[in-house]
């Protein structure tokens, strides 16, 4: 097994941690994300990123948890699963502020020491009319990402504007803090990377 395990069935989150240039393994959390009573997107996003990193209990890993949660006026967007859903959705947010928290939690197994963040994205829709939202769907198909667009794709047409500290966050981790702190964890990407074209595949 290798020293660096990203626990996560996305392909997004993959491909971001990929960049780093870190050999890592890829395991698939079991996790339940049905949110508990009271529990707002930060904390729910906090808490799975963390459930997920925890399910991987090899003594010699450090491990990559995160989750991330769309929400509109405190209403999650869930990952639409369909066209019309995802067009309802896109329709209901035109015009509006959508909050998007990434939760990222990383476990150095080895010594027992763990790190933790949450970041705040707000995007800002456009008003486009329910034809382009439809043309962009059938174009895009993004019925498996949280609020129903590829911000990495065609889907950053749908804003007016981003605020973020880290723009990785939107795309499903944030690399910039988790590039500090596997620094720290003692995995420089910078002093130790392998530049090997199949760095995190597996």
């Amino acid at each position: 097994m290798r020293e660096l395990v990203l626990a996560s069935t996305s392909q997004y989150r993959k491909l971001l941690l990929a960049r780093l240039a870190l050999p890592f393994d890829v395991r698939a959390p079991d996790v339940d994300e049905i949110a508990k009573p009271g529990e707002g997107p930060p904390e729910l996003a906090a808490r799975l990123a963390s459930e997920k990193a925890r399910t991987v209990t090899d003594p010699g890993a450090i491990v990559i948890g995160s989750d991330q949660v769309a929400s509109v006026g405190g209403q999650v967007l869930r990952k639409p699963g369909s066209h019309d859903a995802a067009l309802r959705q896109l329709a209901a947010c035109q015009g509006r502020m959508a909050v998007f928290d990434t939760a990222a939690f990383i476990i150095d197994n080895r010594h027992q020491r763990c790190w933790q963040t949450t970041d705040r994205t707000e995007v800002y829709f456009a008003e486009l009319g329910r034809d382009v939202l439809d043309a962009y769907l059938r174009r895009e198909q993004p019925y498996d990402c949280a609020g129903g667009f590829k911000a990495e794709g065609l889907g950053i047409a749908l804003f007016s504007r981003i605020r973020s500290d880290d723009p990785t966050a939107l795309l499903g981790l944030p690399m910039i803090w988790v590039a500090s702190t596997l620094r720290e964890a003692g995995l420089d990407p910078l002093g130790t990377a392998d530049s090997s074209p199949a760095s995190g595949s597996r």
